[in-house]
């Protein structure tokens, strides 16, 4: 439907006519300046529409793949709606009885899908008694493509989150436990507390795991049949999990079934960034902030800025300006350059100085928040709190704001999204929006993408783009179709791409006098609110990125919400009555927003991503209501400049479009569609590259987990730091008595050192090699027999238990060390080597090859330093017991008389644990602070013998 002042191309005219400059129909010259600003563009030629004619053909006779799909699975859902009497007659206690009737016929040989028609039966009907929601068979559809390992599309307003529980319930069964993964904390504990009930209600346990959770509370979550969880939890605590050093520390379980809400805005927009666990490194801040002094200074011909590959570099004219700059400053010393090894630090810091300040804009990519640089993720328009910039970009972007400069990091552990969820058996997901990107989803993650047919045909109305000249002819067409639309009475959802858009559009709202919300980062907290009131009568909400908000937009208002405000309004009130009037007044109130044509979602510009833009659109026309979207765009908006709008400027002004003229028609749409499938393609090429060279990682992340967690199992672990010591041995006979040499040539010298710095053991090495018949065997037998007896004697001193313990804690903590090491030379490696590719050489393989040496290195550094570590540990003396004995003992009593002193201060009553030595009454008789002797033999959990009602292994047993 064209908009009021626009011009339809489409229609007959002068606009029809032949451009004289190009010789091309305009709508020909359109695409072809929209699409890429190349004369050559595609076009709908004869052959083009050839096959598009035999493709429908072909469609209509064979069906599409989709709807073969779909066609399969109709006979199951027939059988679950043929059992559903056969249910209904269970009483409470028979649809649990059924639960465990089905795990034994499991244990018995069943397979799920035996069970599937049944399962999903038995689930609806406690759904149904839950809940009070009987599923639709539409959404028994999207259960099943779940359990068959499928990405289920369901439009807005389907119920995907009840038709998660149908595969998670079967697959429950197992006992393996399924993970149900949420986009943020807030749906994660909305959709655990909802669900429960269904869960319950058959039998099951739910858990729920969330940031700075109780590690007791988090393994009891996971060993819940269903644990609902963030994608960004569940990887950290898989991370997390590998550096514990004992089993009953772990949370996670298993990695059996994976049901990812909201699919491609967690498998593909937030797996563009690697999960990292880090510690403090070096504080550069002052460097950071000289850098920052000198970036202002840049002229447009010091740097080029790429914008379609968001990438920025110096120019030869800025690199020149910047080393006399930095000379002046103190930072580059004199005749020294950029290009010098020595300035490799300086020229990364430079480099994220220039990213921070020409790729990253305040208010879209970050806000300042108390003092602090908060990420906003571009799909969600969320605040990202507590994800940072790796490599020092955050703290470049801090400079440039002026906030206090954190600390740079350093890698203890990472792993991508991509890598953590293929560790799942079988993964499943749902979303609005999918297709798009299908081929990624096959390629990547091995899952299929199946459109599920709406329970009720959509009725919205998609209106072709409108493209304006200017922003501002643009934002005056966008005022004018909110007030028109505000003054029948339909509510309206404006998309926006930033915050700072969004309070621009809005200062433009107040101007023309309209009422509304703005739902961005800053407005965080209020999201639920704005969202549940944006389908009133004549509300207007402009928000930034509706992506993932997991929140219904619905005609006339959130009734439950309503309810819930009344209620909290007047606690005495009669909760029935207010549930009735509310109801009653709903009724009415979407009545009349239908009426006025139902929500109107007017996007502002189009995303690179046609998913988000689909997503927008999604939130109107939700089961079945009536709706509309339309965008309105400009030459001057990101993608329109990006792709060619230069050429197309020159065009309408030589068709003489006037002001506030819009071109609307079809082919522009698909013009547009195809510029965004470029950059998604463009996006997924790098993502691709990106996850081939994190593959090369994982198989390694893999094998060092591995080893950990077969460490944590072991009891006994003797053999294999055994082997490690021979090993060592053997290298070091190698280098100091090479094969084939003589007794003469051998460094026994160096030989000697070598063994009492490696092995910790002082032998007559230099004596052995004067021996006659004495050659390398027999030199490595001795060394061998010495240390085995060495590591005897010291389990003896230890006690067998003990010294196991040693053993297994010397091993994690140096694979751990080693490990962080490891993980920073590739990164250091994976920085440098595509400049390879200059010399003819691949960068993957160069990177394969490398990392490979560097691992192998690792590991030969990791048998020499647990070798070393356990040839230098002994008992302690007695003397250093009584003294470290007695430094602890000092230590406690100044914390005791400190704490004293702090009680005495506010006048509060010390508790048992801050009581004086000298007052408690102690459990055992002649009990003395100073011998241990004298403690009796209390276990770690028991009270302490001292009397001061504290664990023992909290008091006293810290120090024995």
């Amino acid at each position: 439907m064209p908009h009021s002042g626009g011009v339809d191309t489409g229609l007959s005219g002068p606009y029809i006519a032949k451009v004289a400059v190009s010789g091309r129909s305009f709508p020909q010259c359109l695409m072809g300046c929209v699409q890429d600003g190349q004369a050559n563009a595609a076009h709908f030629d004869v052959r083009h529409e050839s096959e598009t004619m035999l493709g429908k053909l072909a469609r209509k006779v064979f069906g599409t793949p989709n709807d073969r799909k779909i066609k399969a699975t109709r006979p199951l859902v027939e059988q679950i709606n043929a059992l559903e009497p056969d249910f209904q007659k269970l009483d409470d206690a028979g649809l649990i009885a059924k639960t465990e009737e089905f795990k034994q016929r499991l244990a018995d040989g069943a397979s799920l899908d035996d069970l599937l028609p049944e399962a999903f039966a038995n689930c609806r009907e406690a759904a149904h008694r839950a809940l009070g929601l009987r599923a639709h068979d539409v959404q028994l559809m999207g259960g099943i493509f779940l359990h068959q390992g499928n990405i289920s599309e369901m439009k807005t307003g389907e119920g995907k989150t009840l038709v998660a529980t149908f595969p998670a319930y079967l697959n429950a069964l197992t006992g393996r436990g399924v993970h149900v993964v949420t986009v943020n904390d807030y749906l994660a504990k909305r959709d655990a507390e909802w669900m429960s009930k269904v869960y319950g209600a058959l039998g099951l346990t739910t858990g729920v795991v969330y940031p700075r959770q109780d590690e007791a509370e988090k393994r009891e979550a996971y060993a819940a049949d269903i644990t609902y969880a963030t994608n960004n939890e569940l990887g950290f605590d898989y991370l997390r999990d590998n550096m514990k050093s004992e089993l009953k520390q772990m949370s996670q379980r298993d990695h059996y079934f994976a049901i990812v809400d909201e699919v491609d805005s967690i498998l593909i927009d937030e797996a563009r960034t690697p999960l990292i666990i880090s510690g403090p490194a070096q504080d550069r801040s002052e460097l950071y902030m000289n850098v920052d002094r000198v970036i202002p200074e840049l002229t447009d011909d010091h740097f080029e800025l790429d914008e379609k590959t968001r990438n920025v570099t110096y120019t030869d004219e800025g690199n020149e300006f910047l080393e006399s700059r930095l000379q002046a400053l103190g930072l580059l010393e004199e005749g020294q350059t950029l290009y010098d090894p020595e300035s490799t630090t300086l020229v990364h810091h430079i480099n994220q100085g220039l990213r921070a300040h020409k790729l990253y804009t305040k208010d879209k990519d970050y806000i300042v928040r108390d003092g602090e640089v908060v990420l906003i993720d571009e799909f969600t328009g969320r605040m990202m709190p507590g994800r940072r910039l790796s490599e020092g970009l955050h703290q470049a972007i801090e400079a440039k704001e002026g906030v206090n400069i954190q600390p740079e990091n350093v890698t203890l552990a990472s792993v991508t999204f991509q890598n953590y969820f293929r560790l799942y058996d079988k993964l499943g997901g749902m979303t609005g929006t999918a297709l798009t990107e299908a081929e990624e989803f096959m390629e990547i993650y091995g899952l299929g993408v199946v459109e599920v047919p709406t329970n009720r045909p959509i009725a919205r109305i998609d209106e072709d783009d409108k493209v304006y000249r200017t922003a501002k002819e643009k934002y005056a067409a966008i005022v004018e179709e909110i007030k028109l639309a505000h003054e029948k009475g339909q509510p309206v959802l404006v998309g926006t791409t930033s915050i700072e858009k969004s309070e621009m559009l809005s200062a433009l709202l107040k101007e023309a006098g309209l009422p509304h919300n703005v739902l961005n980062a800053r407005q965080h907290e209020q999201e639920a609110q704005i969202v549940a009131d944006a389908g009133k009568l004549g509300a207007v909400t402009i928000a930034t990125n509706m992506a993932g908000r997991g929140t219904d937009i619905k005609l006339g208002g959130n009734v439950e919400f309503q309810i819930m405000e009344a209620i909290a309004a007047d606690p005495e009130a009669d909760p029935d009555a207010i549930r009735n009037r509310i109801e009653a007044e709903h009724k009415d109130s979407e009545k009349a927003v239908m009426e006025a044509g139902g929500l109107f979602v007017l996007a502002t510009e189009r995303h690179e991503s046609r998913r988000i833009d689909n997503q927008l659109r999604g939130r109107s026309g939700r089961q079945g209501d009536p709706g509309r979207s339309s965008f309105f765009l400009s030459l001057d908006d990101d993608l329109m400049r990006i792709f060619g709008s230069e050429r197309l400027d020159k065009v309408l002004s030589t068709l003489g479009m006037k002001e506030g003229e819009a071109i609307i028609h079809p082919w522009v749409n698909k013009s547009l569609e195809r510029a965004q499938a470029k950059v998604e393609g463009r996006n997924f090429d790098i993502r691709k590259q990106l996850l081939k060279f994190d593959d090369v990682m994982n198989d390694q992340r893999k094998v060092i987990f591995s080893q950990r967690r077969e460490i944590m199992e072991a009891e006994d672990l003797s053999e294999i730091t055994q082997d490690m010591r021979h090993q060592v041995i053997d290298d070091l006979v190698d280098a100091y008595a090479p094969p084939k040499s003589y007794s003469d040539q051998w460094d026994t010298e160096g030989l000697y050192a070598a063994v009492i710095e490696k092995l910790g053991i002082d032998l007559p090495i230099m004596a052995w090699g004067e021996e006659d018949g004495v050659d390398q065997d027999v030199i490595r037998e001795r060394l061998e027999e010495k240390t085995d007896e060495q590591m005897a004697e010291k389990t003896k001193a230890f006690g067998e238990d003990t010294m196991r313990q040693i053993e297994k804690q010397m091993l994690l903590q140096t694979i751990d060390g080693k490990w962080r090491e490891h993980l920073l030379t590739l990164e250091h490696l994976r920085s440098v080597v595509g400049f390879r590719g200059y010399a003819q050489r691949d960068p993957l393989n160069e990177y394969k090859n490398e990392s490979f040496q560097l691992f192998e290195s690792m590991l030969d550094s990791l048998r020499e330093e647990v070798t070393q570590k356990l040839g230098q540990v002994r008992p302690m003396t007695e003397e250093e017991r009584n003294a470290m004995m007695q430094q602890m003992l000092q230590q406690q009593a100044q914390a005791q008389a400190a704490a004293r002193a702090a009680q005495a201060a506010t006048a509060a009553p010390a508790p048992d644990a801050g009581q004086p030595a000298a007052e408690r009454t102690p459990l055992v008789a002649g009990f003395d602070e100073t011998d241990p002797n004298t403690w009796g033999n209390p276990g770690r959990n028991d009270p302490c013998p001292c009397g001061s009602g504290e664990k023992f292994k909290h008091c006293h047993g810290r120090l024995a």
